[in-house]
């Protein structure tokens, strides 16, 4: 009943006798299957067309010398696959035999393209995770704006097999069957002839003739250079460069640093502890900082009624594309469907409306830590835009709009003061443009940061004056002492995880996180170094005495003492967890009486004698946190251009700068200028053209991200930079996540 039955391989493709193995699940999938997620379309419409095929699940896998382990046994050709694009902005998906080589140049020479790199957009694209990546994720392409492309290595082989558009399983087809599949959806393949076969390849053995003995060193390194030219390299470290390609740079640092780990719901993840550690150290001091302010924390509940989110319409028109609804419990339908909170407004407000009746019941100042869900349409990434996050929101009402407009300014220090002083990462503090602000609100100011190695500007916190809009909807008044009747004055404000993916585009580098020390689960990590046949208890012993006088100073230690690594592989293991100071003791560091000391920020070390560390260490971390600082404002500086021409913007843009310009502030000339910019770049202008991996510009339209307070003066008879009407403020703009 259930549409699927375990089967012998042997019973399905008779050339598969005795060559599975056993740490496997072997299932032989006929007519309707019953599964949930990734892989249910494609076996729908494997099952609709009479393609057979067998599927093993392993644990999931990032990389094809991962996945080895598990289909070594297979027959067939194991594939690995590239999602590529080229300067004109057409991509390709390319696959090949695991073990053939695919440098660019051979297959741009085959595709007819130049300056191929990867696409960072794979999920919007072919609709599959990193590390998913699979032929069979070509019935997802919906336009022509990506080509198939299959080595013609593959031709000489009966089977193939592939991820199921997740890669926690391994899918085995006839290859006329793979063909016929991707011709069903209207593509036609393009053939790379001369992809050559890697002979020094473990991911598909062969028998083979034993070759000449080679030294040792020499063989490792070959074979490293050669995995890693081919994208397989088996690491926990970094393997793109952050200026090469971002978003897999990305995906490679929370992953392998342990900050997160995917998760089976697309859009929603899974926060370790490494990343939760940094959540907990600002909730712990915002929480502080607001009770200083007269906020009482409370909890509401997560379902919002159709009719009280529907209450305030420009509320609910500007979430509606998010709110993800809850329809039926177990097998029955509910008799209204309920929302799950996209934020708190609906469900907060009734409430307050029962509780505020009187002056002598204002302010009212309640903060929620909790998690809300926006069904995000737009491609996930962790931290930054994901479909349920972490975050606090909190919501006052005050009696006059002075008092509420002045909580609303001391919240937005407050995020500002999270970002610049605990994250290290700085920050614009401004107001919302008319088209951009909150939803049903009078006035958003907001703090935004800014990205230099893509351009983006990223909005980091939020904090509006929502006015009397919503004390009107919702009937939250009160008598004054004149014994008047008028509605409350209101503001609403919320901080997300969302902050510990700016910190980690901000510093993070290729070799992995770099944690401020002020947020970093370890601020110190000790590593004792063995020597010859010396006993490492001496150095264990120093190491411990260390830990226990930076304890007492309130550093977070840690002493690696595993005796199963090797110090440079403790090295790049801390370097790659982002921790701020590494101390070294070894035997002629006993002899000296001193400890190498080594920044993760720069690199740079000292020898500090044992007596002066627990001194030290903090005064250094204290340096550490200044100057990550300080180079991410240089940074950030340097990547806003002052424009007062037009014709300056786009080349502004493409350089991945943002831009400060004169603005006569109406919503026509933002949405002109929004369209105006969102045309495509030309395909001969590039960003950094002249450095080592430099990339096409960026395209996308730019928008206002805020006016800022900080405003530089204007010389009288300023026009706006697109009406040419008299300039009301400086206001920034670029493109933004």
């Amino acid at each position: 009943g259930s549409g699927f039955r375990v089967a012998a391989a042997a019973a399905i493709f008779p050339v598969l006798r005795g060559r599975w193995p056993r740490p496997v699940v072997r299932v032989w999938f006929t007519g309707a299957r019953a599964m949930s997620g990734a892989a249910k379309q494609l076996y729908d419409k494997l099952n609709e067309m009479g393609i057979k095929y067998e599927e093993i699940t392993h644990e999931p896998v990032m990389t094809v010398a991962a996945q080895a382990e598990f289909v070594k046994h297979l027959p067939g050709a194991t594939v690995k696959n590239l999602f590529l694009k080229d300067k004109k902005k057409q991509r390709y998906l390319i696959t090949a035999c695991v073990d053939s080589k695919t440098p660019m140049n051979a297959i741009e020479g085959a595709v007819g393209a130049k300056g191929l790199r990867m696409a960072d957009d794979l999920e919007e694209h072919l609709g599959v995770k990193p590390g998913s990546v699979t032929p069979f994720a070509a019935m997802n392409i919906k336009d022509e704006a990506v080509k198939v492309c299959l080595d013609a290595r593959i031709k000489g082989f009966e089977y193939v097999n592939a991820h199921p558009l997740h890669n926690e399983a391994t899918t085995t087809v006839l290859t006329s069957d793979l063909l016929k599949f991707l011709e069903s959806y209207g593509h036609k393949v393009t053939w790379i002839d001369g992809l050559a076969k890697d002979d020094g390849s473990s991911a598909a053995p062969q028998p083979k003739a034993k070759a000449a003995a080679e030294p040792k060193a020499k063989a490792k390194a070959k074979a490293k250079a050669a995995a890693k030219a081919d994208g397989n390299e088996d690491t926990k470290g970094i393997t793109i460069k952050k200026q090469d390609n971002f978003a897999e740079w990305y995906t490679q640092v929370i992953v392998r640093s342990e900050m997160i780990e995917y998760y089976e719901v697309s859009g929603c993840y899974i926060l370790r502890p490494w990343a939760f550690f940094v959540w907990e150290q600002i909730q712990e001091w915002f929480d502080g900082e607001i009770k200083k302010l007269g906020v009482e924390n409370a909890y509401f509940p997560l379902f919002v009624s159709k009719r009280a989110l529907e209450t305030e319409k420009d509320h609910v028109e500007g979430f509606s594309p998010e709110v993800a609804w809850v329809t039926r419990y177990g097998t029955s339908e509910m008799a209204e469907p309920v929302a799950i909170r996209p934020t708190s407004e609906t469900i907060m407000y009734p409430a307050f409306a029962k509780w505020i009746r009187s002056h002598r019941d204002l302010p009212l100042k309640l903060n929620q830590w909790t998690s809300v869900v926006r069904w995000e349409f737009k491609q996930p990434t962790p931290f930054i835009r994901t479909r349920e996050f972490l975050w606090q929101e909190g919501h006052t009402a005050h009696a006059t709009d002075k008092e509420c407009e002045e909580m609303v300014f001391k919240i937005l220090d407050l995020y500002a003061a999270i970002y610049e002083d605990m994250l290290a990462v700085p920050m614009t503090k401004g107001i919302k443009s008319e088209k951009e602000k909150f939803a049903g609100g009078k006035m958003t100011t907001t703090i935004e940061g800014f990205i230099p190695t893509n351009g983006r500007a990223i909005q980091a916190a939020t904090s509006h004056h929502l006015g009397q809009n919503f004390s009107k909807m919702f009937g939250i008044e009160f008598e004054t002492e004149k014994h008047e009747k008028e509605f409350a004055h209101q503001a609403s404000w919320g901080f997300t995880t969302r902050s510990i993916g700016v910190m980690i585009m901000t510093h993070a580098d290729d070799k992995g996180l770099v944690m401020p020390p002020r947020v970093s689960p370890t601020q110190v990590v000790l590593i004792p170094l063995p020597f010859k046949d010396q006993p490492l208890d001496n150095m264990v012993n120093k190491c411990d005495e260390i830990f226990a006088a930076l304890k007492d100073k309130g550093l977070r230690c840690e002493v690696d003492d595993r005796n199963n690594y090797t110090p440079g592989w403790k090295y790049n293991y801390w370097e790659l967890k982002g921790v701020p100071l590494r101390i070294e003791v070894g035997p002629k560091d006993l002899e000296k009486g001193a400890a190498r000391v080594v920044r993760r920020d720069t690199g740079a070390s000292e020898n500090i004698p044992f007596g002066e560390l627990d001194t030290k260490i903090p005064a250094l971390l204290d340096t550490v946190q200044k100057d990550m600082l300080a180079r991410a404002k240089a940074n950030y500086d340097e990547g806003i251009e002052k424009v007062t021409e037009w014709k300056d913007v786009m080349p502004a843009l493409n350089r991945r700068h943002l831009v400060l310009v004169p603005w006569c502030e109406t919503v026509e000339s933002e949405e002109e200028m929004k369209k105006e910019t969102g045309k495509e770049v030309p395909e001969d202008v590039v960003a950094n053209d002249e450095e080592e991996g430099g990339a096409p510009a960026l395209s996308g339209s730019m928008k206002c991200l805020c006016i800022p307070l900080e405003q530089p003066e204007m010389p009288a008879g300023t026009k706006c930079i697109w009406t040419g009407k008299p300039a009301l403020r400086w206001a920034l703009f670029g493109r933004s996540y």
